[in-house]
């Protein structure tokens, strides 16, 4: 019978060759497009550089982004553990039903998303004359922005606890109740504790999306410089009329927030596999 050899027992060339690869694709396709990221940002000064991220469109799309960001995660992290609690913890009918729709928006695409709210609340839309009627605005303002990046980031608290909630049983929940601890004391004191690395790691992946969502933000925000401009967008505007800097002097604060929150990632990642050690 022939042997086969394990990986580890490659020669040194071809670790070596394996190893020069990997850097090589990455120095190619992440670093390489980092690097041109925060050069051009500051190619024109430090001066030029401030003045691009602190005019007034670039603020309010800054402030526009936190805003969307402190409505969306939270709502999410609610959503999440809710139902990851009620399909770990419970059978229902419907249960399958439940985990396709929460897994709908990986599928759908964010562009249609969009579209979805436009046709229910648009001017022309399903709802959009009873809407217009009283004064209510949501396609091209805040509430549509929000439901839209809610729509799309759905997916991301509920499927990270789902897995974990499943694989820890319901043993001690079930003891706790036995005990005459209430639903939410168990909740406290049994279940938060054991996930609690997972729900911020799910929330941190949440929070990246919200804050780097475009497609469904786009069709929603009607584009008003200004109002209802979120960084993406305004990055986009920017590079459009050929404001390359500006552009990537915006694009560099999100880039920071994206390292951070990888950082804060890898962090987690590292401090949930100490706990479970």
């Amino acid at each position: 019978m022939k042997n086969f050899k394990k990986p580890t027992e490659e020669s040194k060339a071809v670790q070596y060759v394996l190893i020069g690869t990997s850097v090589l694709f990455l120095s190619l396709f992440l670093l390489l497009p980092l690097a041109i990221i925060f050069t051009t940002a500051f190619q024109k000064g430090l001066d030029t550089y401030w003045a691009s991220i602190s005019n007034s469109e670039a603020l309010a799309a800054i402030k526009l982004t936190l805003i969307v960001v402190a409505i969306v995660v939270p709502l999410n992290t609610l959503f999440g553990i809710i139902s990851a609690w009620l399909i770990s913890k419970y059978s229902f009918k419907g249960k399958n039903l439940l985990l396709t729709l929460i897994d709908l928006p990986f599928a759908v695409s964010p562009v249609i998303s969009g579209l979805i709210f436009v046709l229910l609340f648009g001017a022309q839309g399903l709802f959009g004359t009873y809407l217009l009627e009283h004064d209510v605005y949501i396609i091209f303002a805040l509430p549509g922005i929000v439901l839209a990046t809610l729509f799309v980031t759905v997916p991301f608290v509920a499927r990270e606890l789902i897995p974990l909630m499943q694989a820890q049983g319901q043993s001690e929940e079930e003891a706790s109740h036995s005990l005459g601890a209430s639903g939410l004391q168990t909740f406290i004191h049994i279940t938060l504790p054991k996930i609690k690395w997972g729900l911020l790691y799910g929330v941190i992946l949440c929070n990246a999306r919200v804050i780097g969502e475009f497609g469904a933000v786009s069709v929603v925000s009607g584009h008003i410089r200004g109002l209802t401009n979120t960084m993406p967008l305004h990055i986009e505007v920017l590079y459009n009329e050929y404001q390359f800097t500006a552009a990537f002097a915006v694009a560099s604060l999100m880039t920071i927030l994206a390292l951070f929150t990888i950082i804060i990632k890898n962090l987690i990642q590292w401090r949930t596999k100490e706990t479970t050690l």
